[in-house]
């Protein structure tokens, strides 16, 4: 998915402008980014978390769904 629908989809729930919703994003993403610089992993609550693989790559390994 792409950022721009990503950001229509936050302002749509939100009830904000695109703008901000896509301000909003970037700050989210920025938030990541620097938690990885720092070593340490980016978690998403109820999705998964992000954390530095090998050769400096970015690998996203999903929450796995209780099982019932």
């Amino acid at each position: 998915m792409k950022k721009p629908i990503i950001a229509r989809n936050i302002a749509r729930q939100g009830g904000m402008s695109r703008a901000e919703a896509a301000d909003q994003l970037d700050h989210v993403v920025s938030e990541i980014l620097a938690s990885l610089k720092r070593g340490k992993p980016a978690e998403l609550p109820g999705l998964g978390s992000f954390r530095q693989a090998s050769g400096g790559r970015i690998r996203f390994q999903r929450e796995e769904e209780p099982r019932g």
